[in-house]
C-alpha cells in the first residue's frame, strides 16, 4: 500500500498540473479528493492493512493527502473558482442534528380512513365523484326544483351563470351527486336496468359559501353512504347508523334520529349524537348528517325501478365527526396549521 499510495500522489500531481481551466480542474477534484475519489478508496483501506504497518501507512496517507490539497488549493488559486459540483449528495445520510418531532397525517385524512374501515367493515365500497359538477347531478336529478332556495347562486359556488347558461357547473354543494353517478353507471353497465345491489360510501370535499364560525366553513369534508337492495326499509337505515356509531365512537355512543325533510330522502331524519366538546362543557346533541329512504323520484331520475328497488342514504359531515371523536371545539381549528394543534391528535 505504500507503493500504491506513492503512485497515487505522483498520479494525482501530474493530472493536477495538466489541469489548466475550472471545468478540468474541478474534474480532477471528484477523480481525487470527491466523495468516490481515488483518495477516499485508499482511506477505505486502511483497515485491511496489517497491525504491524499501520503507522507507517498512516502516515504516509496523511502526507499525500496533505501535498495533494495543498496542491489543489494552490491550484485552485490559479485557475480561478471551480464550478458548482454536480455530485450527488446522499438525502438518506443522518443529520447532524436528530429531529425530535414526528410527522404524522392530518387528523381529518385520518378520520376518513377510519370512516372508511368501519363502513367497509360493514360491506360498503368506496366511491368518487368529481369535485366540479353540473346542476343535473347537483340538483335536477336529486329532486331539488329549479325554484328550491337550495339553488340560489348565494348559497352555491357556481361557475358558470345559471341565469344564462341552460346546465350551470358548480363546485359540488353535497356528495349526493355521487350516488347519483353511481345509480346512472350501474343502470348503464346494467343495459338500462339495474342489476344489482349497490352499498357505496363517498368521502370528499364539498363547497358552500357559509359564514365561517367555530361549526361551518366554506369548504368542508362529507361523507356519503348509499345502500339499494330489494325490501331495504328504515328499519335498516336505523340499525345501520346505529352500529357505525357504536363501533366508531365506542358501545356507550348515545345517537337519535329526528324527523326532518330532504328534497331526495323520504321519509327524512337528521341524525344527531351526544357529544362534549370541551372538558368544561356539558354533554349536548350535536347534529352530524342528513339521513333517509331515497325518494323515488331519485331513482326514476336514475333509470331504477322504485317499485322493484329499495333503499336508504346519509351524509355526514367529516368535521363534526372529527370533533365528536377528539373532543375539538372549533372546526376552524383543523384548517389553520398550526403545529401545537395537530401535534396532540
Amino acid at each position: 500500500m505504500l507503493d500504491a499510495l506513492a503512485t497515487l500522489e505522483t498520479e494525482a500531481l501530474a493530472g493536477l498540473a495538466a489541469a489548466n481551466d475550472a471545468e478540468a480542474l474541478e474534474a480532477w477534484r471528484l477523480a481525487y479528493l470527491g466523495n468516490s475519489g481515488k483518495l477516499k478508496a485508499m482511506l477505505a483501506g486502511f483497515k485491511d492493512v496489517p497491525k504491524e504497518l499501520k503507522p507507517a501507512v498512516g502516515a504516509k496517507l496523511n502526507a499525500v493527502r496533505g501535498s495533494v490539497e495543498a496542491a489543489y488549493a494552490a491550484k485552485k488559486d490559479h485557475v480561478g473558482a471551480a464550478p458548482v459540483s454536480s455530485e450527488r449528495i446522499d438525502v438518506t445520510e443522518p443529520g447532524l442534528i436528530e429531529s425530535r418531532t414526528i410527522g404524522r397525517r392530518h387528523v381529518i385524512t385520518r378520520v376518513r380512513d377510519e370512516l372508511v374501515d368501519v363502513f367497509a367493515r360493514m360491506g360498503f365500497e368506496v366511491a368518487e365523484g368529481p369535485e366540479l359538477e353540473d346542476d343535473a347531478h347537483n340538483f335536477i336529478k336529486l329532486n331539488i326544483p329549479p325554484e328550491h332556495p337550495a339553488r340560489d347562486p348565494i348559497d352555491n359556488f357556481y361557475v358558470d351563470d345559471p341565469a344564462t347558461t341552460r346546465v350551470p357547473r358548480m363546485m359540488r354543494s353535497q356528495t349526493s351527486t355521487v350516488q347519483i353517478r353511481m345509480l346512472e353507471q350501474a343502470v348503464a353497465s346494467g343495459g338500462g336496468k339495474l342489476q344489482t345491489p349497490i352499498r357505496i360510501v363517498a368521502p370528499g370535499r364539498v363547497y358552500r359559501p357559509d359564514t365561517v364560525d367555530a361549526t361551518h366553513s366554506f369548504m368542508f369534508h362529507q361523507i356519503e353512504g348509499l345502500c339499494v337492495d330489494r325490501n331495504v326499509s328504515m328499519v335498516d337505515l336505523k340499525s345501520t347508523l346505529l352500529n357505525f356509531a357504536r363501533a366508531y365512537f365506542g358501545p356507550e355512543a348515545q345517537v337519535r334520529l329526528r324527523p326532518s325533510f330532504f328534497p331526495f330522502t323520504e321519509p327524512s331524519a337528521e341524525f344527531d349524537m351526544r357529544i362534549r366538546l370541551r372538558p368544561d362543557q356539558p354533554v349536548r346533541w350535536m347534529e352530524l348528517g342528513g339521513c333517509g329512504m331515497v325518494d323515488p323520484a331519485v331513482f326514476e331520475a336514475c333509470g331504477v325501478d322504485p317499485e322493484e328497488w329499495t333503499g336508504f342514504a346519509f351524509g355526514f359531515g367529516i368535521e363534526r365527526l372529527a370533533m365528536g371523536k377528539y373532543g375539538i371545539p372549533d372546526i376552524r381549528l383543523l384548517f389553520e396549521n398550526d403545529l401545537r394543534f395537530l401535534s396532540q391528535l
